[in-house]
């Protein structure tokens, strides 16, 4: 059933587009993601703080479709400064509470875009670590874990607090991600497939002392109809031993796109730094989502051309 545990919204993301948003045509602007939209001067507030999970801090940011119709896309943040799941034998994770839960998705596929704080995530295919300035996807279905890597300090070298992970999720209700066609540009470009990188298979062995926390009972949620279900198991999801095939988690460096650009006058259009595009949008030779950067490059059109801001 819904809404087994209370420490989670029984929405994904805290809200629905089709009932608790409305349309604006007003330009707007965010500032950063906090880590919680709670009163900041109620202690209540600052104790649930204090131990903030992946799941918990996903917020909606806005979305169209209706994953049940397989039509769509869903645009989130998150904000957390605690662990899904621990490796301690206390079952404590960073930020104190006691938490062991896993995720996976029935109603499409994520593209995770770290901002702040570097991500330990684990899928039933293997591991991976996920810094700002790289991106990871988790296909529709696949169990995964969000978990924080090794603390950093702030970059003044204070004794502050730890910051917290920040970042940027998109879905996609229908279809997968996949490089654009490169057209004219030809083989070579853009991001290549030569670096993307797959998590090698790894499982929790209750043989080991090292995983043997993690192969305690744990609580299992399923996103479906953005509604969230949670079960408990009596042990780990992560009990492949090997895989072999082409449905998979994987994550890119965005410090290897090879940028392509104008040499003589005006600009390309931006789809020409497309990173990943689904297929799906709702005229011919339209994209359902792309993933778009700007990333440093040389520019022989800067001089004497109008760029918009």
């Amino acid at each position: 059933m819904s809404g087994v545990l209370s420490s989670l919204p029984e929405i994904f993301g805290g809200a629905d587009w089709t009932s608790d948003m409305k349309l604006d045509p007003n330009p707007m602007r965010w500032g950063a993601t906090p880590l919680s939209s709670d009163n900041h001067d109620n202690a209540a507030a600052h104790e649930e703080r204090s131990g903030i999970n992946f799941l918990q801090g996903v917020r909606t940011l806005l979305g169209s479709g209706d994953p049940t119709c397989k039509a769509g896309i869903g645009i989130y943040v998150y904000a957390c400064n605690a662990d899904m799941s621990s490796n301690n034998d206390d079952g404590e994770g960073e930020g104190g509470k006691q938490t062991r839960m896993h995720l996976y998705n029935s109603d499409g596929d994520f593209l995770i875009v770290p901002q702040q704080r570097t991500l330990a995530i684990q899928t039933e295919m293997g591991k991976m670590i996920v810094a700002p300035g790289e991106i990871c996807v988790v296909p529709r279905g696949v169990v995964f874990t969000v978990n924080i890597a090794p603390s950093v300090r702030d970059s003044n070298g204070d004794n502050g607090e730890e910051l917290f992970a920040r970042g940027y999720m998109l879905e996609i209700f229908r279809g997968h991600f996949q490089l654009p066609e490169l057209g004219p540009i030809g083989s070579n470009g853009l991001a290549n497939a030569r670096d993307f990188r797959h998590p090698v298979a790894y499982y929790d062995s209750i043989s080991s002392s090292d995983n043997n926390a993690n192969n305690k009972t744990c609580i299992i949620v399923n996103k479906f109809g953005q509604t969230l279900f949670a079960r408990s198991n009596p042990h780990s999801p992560y009990n492949v031993v090997a895989w072999h095939g082409n449905y998979l988690p994987y994550k890119y460096d965005l410090r290897n796109f090879c940028a392509m650009n104008s040499v003589t006058y005006d600009h390309p259009d931006p789809s020409i730094y497309t990173v990943l595009t689904a297929k799906g949008g709702d005229e011919e030779g339209t994209a359902l989502a792309d993933f778009v950067i700007f990333p440093p490059r040389v520019m022989a059109t800067d001089e004497n051309t109008f760029r918009p801001p």
